[in-house]
C-alpha cells in the first residue's frame, strides 16, 4: 500500500517576502509549489496538502476596512471561508497543469473545511494573534471602543486586532477525504488552520471569531487520517539549534527524546519553529514520522536525504 503523507505548506509557497500581493505572483507561486509537490506524488505517496493564509486572510480584512462605509465587512470565519478558496483554487487548478504534463493520474480536489475549537479553550481569554493591518494608537483606541476589539503593539510597527488561537480539536469532512484518497486523489484541505467553529449546546455548528495555526491544525489532519508522514514546508532547510549563534547546529535526524529535550530546553521561538517543533513531536509520539524542510526540499526529505525528521518509536 501506499503511504500516505500530510504536507502543510508555508507562507513563502504562496507569497514571498517583500512580495507585493498580487493575485499573479501568488499564482506563479503556487505553480512552483506544484512542480515540487508533483515529485512527491512519483514517489507513489497518497498526498494530503493544507497550507498557510496570514497574508491573504490579512489582505481580505484590510478590504474590509477600506471598503466598510460601502460594503458591509464579513466575520473573520467568513474571511478564513474566502481565503481558503481562492487559494484552494490556485492549488487545484496549478496542480492539475503539473500533473497532465508530467503525466501523472491523480485526481486533484479543493475542499472548503471546517476546524472545530472549544468555546471554553483559554485562548478566547487570552487573544494574542494579531491579524490584518496597522493602527496607529489613536486608531486602535477607537477601533477598541468601536469594534470590541482587542488591540496589541506589533513589534514598534503599530497596533494591530489580535484575536484567539485557540487548539484544534477535530477537522470535519476527513471521511470525505480518506474517501478521496483511495480514489487516487490528492486532497487540499483545512487550509489557513481551517474555518473556525464551535459545536453549541444545541449540537449545531456556528463560526466563531479566532485564527487556528496551521500547523497544529495539520498534525491534527495528519492523525485523523492516519497518515505516516507529517511534513511542515518552511523557508529554511532544516531546524537548528543555538540558531544564530557560533555554535549553531543543525538537526538531521533526530530521536522524540532529543526532539522533546531541546523544546524544554527553550531552543525554538515561539513565534516561528515552536509551533512546529511542538506539533512535529506530538506528531511523532504515535510512532509515526515528522519532517520540517524547504519546500524545494520536500522529495528529497520524504526519501529521508534532507531536512530535520522526528522519529517516532511504534
Amino acid at each position: 500500500m501506499a503511504k500516505r503523507v500530510v504536507i502543510a505548506l508555508g507562507g513563502n509557497a504562496i507569497l514571498r517576502p517583500n512580495q507585493e500581493a498580487l493575485y499573479e505572483n501568488q499564482l506563479e507561486n503556487v505553480k512552483t509549489s506544484a512542480e515540487l509537490i508533483a515529485e512527491i506524488d512519483k514517489l507513489d505517496y497518497e498526498i494530503v496538502l493544507t497550507h498557510g493564509n496570514g497574508p491573504q486572510v490579512g489582505n481580505i480584512l484590510r478590504q474590509n476596512e477600506e471598503a466598510k462605509d460601502v460594503v458591509p465587512p464579513f466575520p473573520l470565519d467568513v474571511c478564513t471561508a474566502e481565503s481558503q478558496g481562492f487559494i484552494g483554487y490556485m492549488m487545484e487548478q496549478s496542480l492539475k497543469n503539473v500533473w497532465i504534463q508530467k503525466g501523472l493520474t491523480s485526481n486533484i480536489v479543493n475542499l472548503l473545511t471546517q476546524t472545530e475549537v472549544s468555546p471554553d479553550d483559554e485562548a478566547f481569554q487570552n487573544p494574542n494573534k494579531p491579524i490584518g493591518v496597522f493602527y496607529s494608537v489613536e486608531e486602535a483606541e477607537k477601533m477598541k471602543n468601536e469594534k470590541g476589539w482587542t488591540m496589541m503593539e506589533d513589534a514598534g510597527r503599530g497596533y494591530r486586532r489580535v484575536v484567539p488561537s485557540p487548539q484544534p480539536l477535530k477537522v470535519h469532512g476527513v471521511e470525505s477525504i480518506l474517501a478521496l484518497l483511495k480514489q487516487n486523489t490528492v486532497v487540499i484541505a483545512a487550509g489557513g488552520g481551517g474555518i473556525p467553529v464551535v459545536l453549541g449546546e444545541d449540537n449545531q455548528l456556528r463560526g466563531i471569531e479566532a485564527v487556528i495555526d496551521k500547523d497544529r491544525t495539520g498534525k491534527k489532519l495528519a492523525e485523523q487520517v492516519d497518515a505516516d508522514v507529517f511534513m511542515m514546508l518552511t523557508d529554511v532547510p532544516n531546524v537548528y539549534i543555538n540558531y544564530g549563534k557560533s555554535n549553531q547546529e543543525r538537526l538531521d535526524e533526530i530521536t522524540l527524546e532529543e526532539a522533546q529535550k531541546h523544546l524544554a530546553d527553550g531552543q525554538f521561538a515561539a513565534g516561528s519553529m515552536g509551533p512546529k517543533m511542538e506539533a512535529a513531536i506530538d506528531f511523532a509520539k504515535k510512532g509515526k514520522t515528522s519532517i520540517i524542510c524547504s519546500l524545494e526540499q520536500a522529495a528529497d526529505a520524504v526519501k529521508g536525504n534532507a531536512g530535520t525528521r522526528i522519529v517516532g518509536i511504534s
